[in-house]
């Protein structure tokens, strides 16, 4: 009860709570109202490698430059932040309902969603390594779970929040910009959330790359990023265990998407957004599920056999595949979900826990690009192999082996004991 006991003792954590349930809100009621707007639009019609390279150029740009500006959560103050993204944020949005409203094409309305979609993980990134200046480390793992249940909650409200608008003002374009910009003024308050805290109280306690141009703290993050996670062996083999689980993810994520676009699965009606939504609500039901038994697995197993445990459990899931029934799809969601989350989570705890404040947004933002360039190349190889009606068992075998790989290598090479204190990298900066 530890952690409840901090809730009730930390304002700053409460303040940094409710910047992350709105920001997801916002996230979820823009990311339902996009792809609406694209997959099921009377007014647009998409390819799955066109569904695959939309993907690829709503997250692969920042991906590739997120581990520099990383640098930017160890360099300014965060709170400045979370403040100003948001704004940006904000504003973005409504360039992508103006461009919407205008019946520009996909590639035109993508590449405006890039900003959106760059500004809301560089925030997730800067929430995440902020964590820790609110809340102490024997209570990390609950935090995040607490923190990831109610953002997780929040997600799904804000896809409602667009379902109910996309009834309202209706599917074609200029409904889908209206929807959109429901999204903005969500944005809006979590910035000015974010505005109450006072300087430097979320960090960094002692600015990476200190004295120097913002410029220069950006080049060289990738770099600082990259060597603090690799120094760091447990958060190493968990980024590696995150990336195999995105990687298989991206392969689902298309096969399932083309699966309900051809065929009727019985109660999970074909051809909707309605078996999306419930497919989805397996997956967050996974989530919720995580929330309670990571930190129980945590304390009793220890990180490196809650991710085993895990990743053995994928397997099972991903062999369900095999045979396609509307049963055997919402089971896997939902133990996909909670393994994915278990991941996370334990992804989370590492970075938080083991890596110094000094470097912690660079690793979180190297994490965020591995998060999403593994998503991305999965969907984009699967778009290559995967039939017309989504369908390809030995796909789905392959995918299973990469979680018993992932699973093995896990078992192999974490730690058996993980650190009692932060450690901070001694070679990030070589001599010159």
């Amino acid at each position: 009860m530890g952690f409840l006991r901090s809730l009730g003792h930390s304002p700053g954590l409460w303040r940094l709570l409710l910047v992350r349930l709105t920001s997801q809100l916002s996230d979820g009621a823009f990311q339902a109202a996009l792809a609406f707007s694209i997959l099921f639009n009377p007014d647009r019609h998409t390819d799955p490698m066109a569904v695959a390279l939309g993907f690829a150029v709503l997250l692969l740009p920042y991906s590739l430059i997120g581990p520099f500006a990383g640098a930017l959560l160890d360099h300014w103050d965060r709170r400045r932040v979370l403040v100003w993204v948001n704004v940006l944020r904000a504003v973005a949005v409504a360039l992508v309902a103006v461009v919407m409203a205008t019946s520009a094409p996909d590639a035109v309305v993508l590449i405006s969603a890039l900003l959106v979609t760059g500004c809301s993980r560089f925030v997730a990134a800067g929430l995440s390594a902020s964590l820790p200046h609110v809340a102490s480390r024997d209570v990390l793992i609950e935090m995040n779970a607490f923190f990831t249940t109610l953002g997780a909650g929040l997600l799904a409200a804000g896809t409602l929040v667009s379902v109910g608008l996309r009834a309202i003002f209706g599917a074609d374009n200029a409904g889908s910009a209206a929807t959109l910009l429901a999204g903005a003024g969500i944005v809006l308050i979590s910035a000015a959330l974010a505005a109450g805290f006072s300087h430097r109280f979320l960090g960094p306690d002692v600015p990476d790359d200190a004295g120097r141009s913002a410029v220069y703290a950006m080049a060289h993050g990738l770099g600082h990023g990259l060597r603090a996670a690799a120094t760091t062996r447990t958060v190493a083999v968990v980024l590696s265990a995150i990336g195999v689980h995105r990687f298989v993810f991206g392969i689902n994520t298309l096969m399932l998407l083309l699966i309900v676009r051809s065929m009727d699965l019985g109660p999970i009606r074909g051809h909707d957004v309605g078996a999306l939504a419930l497919i989805g609500a397996g997956v967050a039901v996974g989530a919720l599920l995580a929330a309670f038994t990571t930190p129980v697995a945590v304390h009793r197993l220890g990180r490196r056999w809650t991710i085993v445990a895990s990743l053995a459990v994928a397997v099972v899931a991903e062999l369900m595949l095999t045979h396609i029934t509307w049963v055997t799809v919402i089971v896997s969601a939902v133990l996909l979900g909670l393994v994915g989350q278990t991941i996370k989570l334990c992804g989370d705890l590492a970075m938080q826990a083991d890596i110094a404040d000094t470097y912690r947004g660079q690793v979180f933002a190297v994490q965020d690009g591995l998060f999403n360039t593994a998503f991305v190349l999965a969907m984009i190889l699967a778009a290559t192999a995967l039939p017309a009606d989504g369908i390809d068992p030995k796909l789905v075998v392959l995918a299973a082996g990469l979680y018993l790989f992932g699973a093995i290598g896990v078992g192999l090479l974490h730690p058996r004991h993980v650190p009692t204190r932060i450690e901070t990298p001694v070679d990030l900066h070589p001599a010159h």
